[in-house]
């Protein structure tokens, strides 16, 4: 495999030099980068797919081509990450809600750590058809898995037939494992953060029907056109993934310390 460093130099240089958008952030009076290159090169964030498997909607966003991977702009990269946070931010500081969705391997550990961090809600096992646009059959499920938690924790399941508490387990089991991370969401979110549209294609068409934003990690095979806040960056490797969905929860727990700070004020 190419160096990171070796590919992406010239994109290193090019902000080192004061070429790069100056892509800031205020906190305290203070200015800094919401993320930086050398953290996006150190993720691996800039490498795309091979230039057989592209989008040619993505090419804004490419920097150049090497060994036959196309290389993404982290200059553009570092500005997008910056107006989705600020987006997520301002979400979250007037009470809004973000479902994380990533049910790809690279992705699932990351999701589930980052949402439950800054107190969101997550998908990252299989999407269930209908999660947002039959959003009432959901609740019904999830209405289901807290019956049966509270039959365990009354020790219902103490008096049962064992062959019934297995298969009430096995029931909780399930239905734990798809909707664990959104048992807690009562209403529809107000925003999706999605790794990978292609992946996640089902998600991605049920909240533009419902005209809910998306955010997005997009590599050099997907279209960025349905997506409203494009982050182009590798959603492959683990580092990448992790990084930037650590930068979305951060911009929830920044908003939420500044409501707290209000409320400490009055």
């Amino acid at each position: 495999m190419i160096s990171a460093t070796v590919l992406a130099t010239p994109v290193l240089l090019k902000d080192e030099a004061g070429g790069g958008p100056k892509t800031t952030k205020e906190t305290g009076g203070a200015y800094m980068s919401v993320i930086s290159m050398k953290q996006l090169l150190e993720a691996g964030v800039h490498f795309g797919h091979q230039t057989r498997r592209w989008n040619p909607k993505m090419k804004k966003y490419i920097f150049t081509e090497r060994n036959g991977i196309y290389i993404i702009d982290l200059q553009k990269t570092v500005k997008k990450v910056e107006e989705a946070y600020n987006f997520v931010r301002e979400l979250a500081a007037n009470g809004g809600k973000i479902l994380f969705v990533g049910t790809k391997k690279q992705a699932q550990e990351s999701v589930k750590e980052e949402a439950e961090r800054c107190g969101m809600f997550y998908v990252n096992q299989r999407w269930l058809g209908g999660t947002l646009t039959n959003f009432a059959t959901i609740q019904k499920r999830i209405k289901r898995l807290r019956e049966i938690e509270k039959m365990e924790e009354d020790g219902i399941f103490d008096v049962l037939p064992k062959k019934e508490v297995i298969r009430l387990k096995k029931e909780k089991e399930r239905l734990e494992k798809f909707l664990g991370g959104i048992k807690d969401m009562k209403e529809l979110p107000d925003a999706l953060f999605v790794i990978d549209p292609r992946k996640e294609r089902i998600a991605v068409a049920e909240a533009r029907k419902l005209n809910i934003p998306i955010i997005g990690i997009v590599d050099t095979n997907c279209d960025p056109d349905e997506i409203d806040y494009v982050i182009p960056a590798n959603d492959d490797a683990i580092r990448a993934v992790k990084l930037l969905t650590s930068k979305i929860a951060d911009a929830v727990l920044e908003a939420k310390q500044g409501e707290e700070a209000a409320v400490a004020a009055e």
